[in-house]
C-alpha cells in the first residue's frame, strides 16, 4: 500500500530546505524556476543534482541544451524565489528587467546570490513525475555571507547568524542522539 499524496506532501513540508533558482539557456532563450530539491552528490568530480518536474518549460530546455546553473538565494531574495516560482501575477517573462551575468555555460547567474554553480548535465534519471538531472559543476562562485532563504512547512523562512558569526553548532557537553 502506498502513502497518500497529501500525507507525503505534509511529511515533506516538515523538511527545511534552502531555496534556489535554477536557470538554463537554449540559444538566445533563457528560463528559470525556483527549486528546493537540490543537493551535492560528489566532490570528485564535483556533482550536484536538481529534480525538475517534467511539465515545466525549463525541463525540456535543460534536457536539450545540457546546461544549467543553480543560484542559491539569500534571505533578502524572497522576491526572486516568488518570481521564479510563478507566484508574481502579470509576470510572463521571469527575466524581464532583471540583470544577470553568465559564466562558462551561458546559463544566467543572478546578482547577489549567496553562491552559484554553473553545470553541464552529466546524467539524468527517471524520478516519477520529475527528472533527476545530475550536473557536473564547471564553474562556481560565492558572494557575501548572508542568512539563507529557506522554505519550511510551505512558508518562506530564514535563520540568522549567531553572535559568533555562524550558525550555532551542537551545544558542547551534550551528546547527540545516536538514534536514527
Amino acid at each position: 500500500m502506498s502513502v497518500s499524496i497529501d500525507t507525503f506532501k505534509e511529511a515533506m513540508s516538515r523538511f527545511a530546505s534552502g531555496v534556489t533558482v535554477v536557470t538554463t539557456r537554449e540559444g538566445d532563450t533563457v528560463h528559470g524556476f525556483t527549486a528546493s530539491a537540490f543537493c551535492s552528490v560528489s566532490l570528485e568530480p564535483p556533482l550536484v543534482l536538481v529534480c525538475v518536474a517534467r511539465t515545466i518549460r525549463s525541463h525540456d530546455m535543460m534536457a536539450r541544451s545540457g546546461i544549467f546553473a543553480v543560484n542559491i538565494l539569500n534571505a533578502n531574495q524572497r522576491h526572486l524565489g516568488e518570481r521564479f516560482a510563478g507566484l508574481v501575477p502579470d509576470v510572463q517573462d521571469r527575466f524581464a528587467d532583471l540583470a544577470y551575468e553568465t559564466a562558462t555555460t551561458g546559463s544566467p547567474i543572478l546578482p547577489d546570490v549567496l553562491a552559484w554553480l554553473d553545470c553541464r548535465v552529466w546524467a539524468s534519471y527517471d524520478g516519477g513525475d520529475h527528472t533527476i538531472f545530475v550536473g557536473e559543476v564547471v564553474d562556481a562562485g560565492v558572494n557575501e555571507m548572508r542568512p539563507p532563504l529557506l522554505y519550511f512547512h510551505r512558508q518562506w523562512a530564514q535563520i540568522g547568524p549567531s553572535e559568533r558569526g555562524a550558525v550555532e553548532s551542537w551545544p558542547e557537553g551534550k551528546e547527540k542522539s545516536s538514534k536514527t
